[in-house]
């Protein structure tokens, strides 16, 4: 009878796109004399065999051949479903095995769409609490008695640096910073901590709530600084929330040759008030100077590298002004070193916040919450200084935080027109 030289096994790959491919393999056997027929049987019965392969989206399949249970799990699964009913086996060739990637578009559009998505209020929330502890901040100032306010710079300076070594280690970003961006982080320090020790002497000499608006008008400013310096665009905009500005910090200051000299509604005497104006006008650009070098300096160096420097120059600088003005001296009371500490944690965790608001949400929603300081800081006087607003400071109030809105939201209007 006929040899059996030749046996064609098929194996139907089935994949669950509706795609179907198919394999021929040839097997070639030697000559048996004897038996021709049963040879042909033996071939076309007992060595024929489907072999299925099951692709899915995700191959779950062990691709290693000697798995025992896998393989035999998958022979089960293939007797079931074999119109032949003989023995099946379901392998993952390399060539087709796709470990943690999706098969299809569909698949990873489904995996998408299973994905957990972030609440998307967490961003203008960790702003909210950033601007609630810096409110925190300057109440604990306006509270503590008899200490400079060069002084509890110092002290917050002093705290900063002990939380920020730990993490400077952790992200391994060393103590200097990239060499080409010193010069930047030098100035970042210098004047960033010329401005909180600005903002925290014009709290001890004016109403809180005032030294918190004039210091609030820093964005303004910074559009201008930018133009200048960084030869952004400034627009006709920027001019008008300029004059904005400057009308609210006439009307919170009062000037004589404009209000004349019996002027009410201020804390102390008119020079302590002046003196507080000042203070914070030159506060808010000192801050509005940090941002232009910040802006400068990009995202190339590390946050804490920049915190890093503020502190240690901060503290330094501090620590000499404090004694050439022999205004060292340690509070009386053990409450107003709590505070002390409480003012350094607090300035961490509120700039901690504001960075990861920033990371999150854009910046202009983030300058938009921030206008609650404000509103805390004229709370924060009624509630615990007993002190109601004049008209006069909610009028300038009224002129900074339009102004400063005005610049956050027109940037957020041009950010989303150009994404």
């Amino acid at each position: 009878m006929g040899d059996c030289n030749h046996c064609t096994h098929e194996r139907a790959l089935s994949v669950e796109d509706d795609i179907t491919v198919v394999f021929h393999k040839v097997d070639s056997h030697g000559k048996n004399s004897g038996g021709g027929a049963d040879d042909h049987d033996e071939c076309g019965d007992d060595e024929r065999t489907a072999e299925r392969i099951h692709l899915q989206s995700n191959c779950h399949v062990s691709c290693d051949y000697d798995d025992e249970d896998g393989v035999e799990e998958e022979e089960a699964r293939g007797s079931e479903n074999s119109p032949e009913g003989s023995e099946k086996k379901t392998l993952c060739p390399p060539a087709f095995c796709v470990r943690s990637k999706p098969a299809s578009r569909e698949g990873s559009a489904r995996e998408g769409a299973d994905k957990p998505k972030g609440c998307p209020g967490v961003g203008l929330f960790y702003a909210f609490l950033s601007t609630v502890f810096f409110s925190i901040i300057a109440l604990l100032v306006k509270t503590i008695q008899g200490v400079h306010a060069i002084e509890i710079s110092a002290i917050r300076c002093f705290f900063q640096m002990l939380f920020i070594v730990p993490l400077l280690i952790y992200h391994k970003t060393g103590f200097l910073g990239p060499r080409d961006k010193r010069i930047y982080l030098v100035l970042r320090g210098f004047i960033g901590s010329n401005a909180m020790i600005l903002l925290f002497y014009a709290v001890q000499q004016m109403p809180l709530a005032d030294a918190t608006v004039i210091m609030f008008s820093n964005p303004v400013f910074t559009s201008l600084l930018a133009w200048i310096f960084l030869k952004e665009r400034c627009t006709i905009w920027d001019c008008v929330f300029t004059v904005f500005t400057l009308t609210g910090v006439i009307l919170i200051a009062r000037p004589p040759f404009l209000f004349g000299n019996q002027v009410g509604g201020i804390e102390g005497n008119y020079t302590n008030h002046i003196k507080g104006t000042i203070a914070a006008f030159a506060g808010a650009i000192a801050a509005a100077f940090t941002f232009v070098v910040l802006r400068k300096m990009g995202k190339s160096v590390h946050y804490y590298l920049s915190v890093w420097y503020y502190a240690v120059i901060g503290f330094i600088e501090c620590i000499i002004t404090v004694s050439v003005l022999g205004e060292w001296r340690i509070p009386f009371c053990g409450r107003d070193r709590w505070m002390l500490m409480l003012i350094a944690v607090l300035g961490i965790a509120g700039q901690t916040f504001l960075t990861k608001a920033l990371q999150i949400e854009k910046a202009g929603p983030v300058a938009l919450m921030r206008t609650v300081d404000v509103v805390l800081a004229f709370i924060f006087q009624f509630i615990f200084f007993n002190r109601a607003p004049t008209l006069w400071s909610l009028g300038g109030a009224l002129c900074v935080v339009v102004s400063t809105s005005g610049v956050a939201a027109r940037k957020w209007y041009t950010n989303s027109r150009k994404s």
